[in-house]
C-alpha cells in the first residue's frame, strides 16, 4: 500500500498535515514512523531549493509518496531574517522562547508597518516514479509586541494578525490550519496528489495541474 511519508519529526507539523491529507485514504506517518533516519542537509539557499533537498533525500530510502516542507518567518525590519534560516537562526538547540524574545528584543521601539513579517512555506513533493512538484504559500501579518497563546509552536506566539488582533498561538487548530502558510500550500498540494492517487487506481494518466 502506497503511504505519504511527511518529512520531519516535528509532531505540530504532524498534526496539520494529518488534518489536511488524513482522508485521502493512505496512511500519512512522519519520517520516524516510517522507520527512515536519513541524514538531510539543508544546505539550499531558497525555501524551494532546501523543501526538495529534504523530499529528494527521504525519498532516496522508501518508494512512497514523500512531501517536505521548508518555511520560515520572515521579519522586514531584520531583512526578511530569519527566513529560510528560521529552524536554525541563533543555532539549532537554542529553543524558540529564546528567539522569539531576541527578535521582539531587536525590533523594540518599532510600530506598525516596521513590524511586517509573514510566514511563508513551500511543499515539496516527490512521487514514486520521480516525478516531483511545489507549491507556496504566505501568511502576512506583525510581529506582536509580545508572546501570547498556547497553541501552535515555534514563532506562532509572537505573530501577530491584525485583522483577528490573535497570535497564531491563540487560533484553534481548525482555525490555524484554514489559514496557516503550511495550511495553505497543503491543500494546494492536495489535487496534485488525488490526480496521482486516481491514476494508480484507474490506470489514466494524470498530469501536474497547470
Amino acid at each position: 500500500m502506497n503511504r505519504i511519508v511527511f518529512a520531519t519529526g516535528n509532531e505540530g507539523k504532524m498534526r496539520e498535515v494529518r488534518e489536511i491529507l488524513g482522508d485521502l485514504g493512505i496512511p500519512v506517518v512522519s519520517m520516524k514512523e516510517a522507520g527512515l533516519h536519513p541524514d538531510i542537509q539543508e544546505n539550499g539557499s531558497t525555501f524551494e531549493e532546501n523543501a526538495l533537498i529534504k523530499a529528494l533525500t527521504v525519498h532516496s530510502l522508501c518508494q512512497d509518496i514523500v512531501l517536505a516542507d521548508d518555511s520560515g518567518l520572515e521579519v522586514d525590519y531584520l531583512g526578511k531574517q530569519p527566513g529560510v534560516h528560521s529552524a536554525r537562526w541563533m543555532g539549532e538547540d537554542t529553543s524558540y522562547e529564546i528567539k522569539n524574545q531576541e527578535i521582539l528584543r531587536r525590533l523594540s521601539g518599532t510600530s506598525g508597518e516596521d513590524r511586517s513579517a509573514r510566514f511563508v512555506c513551500v511543499i515539496a513533493a516527490v512521487f514514486p516514479d520521480g516525478t516531483t512538484a511545489e507549491t507556496r504559500a504566505v501568511i502576512e501579518g506583525q510581529i506582536a509586541d509580545a508572546p501570547r497563546g498556547e497553541g501552535g509552536f515555534g514563532y506562532d506566539p509572537i505573530f501577530l494578525l491584525p485583522d483577528r488582533g490573535l497570535t497564531t498561538a491563540e487560533l484553534s487548530a481548525e482555525e490555524k490550519n484554514e489559514i496557516s502558510h503550511r495550511g495553505k500550500a497543503l491543500r494546494q498540494m492536495r489535487p496534485t496528489i488525488e490526480g496521482w492517487l486516481r491514476e494508480e487506481k484507474t490506470g489514466v494518466r494524470w498530469k501536474l495541474p497547470e
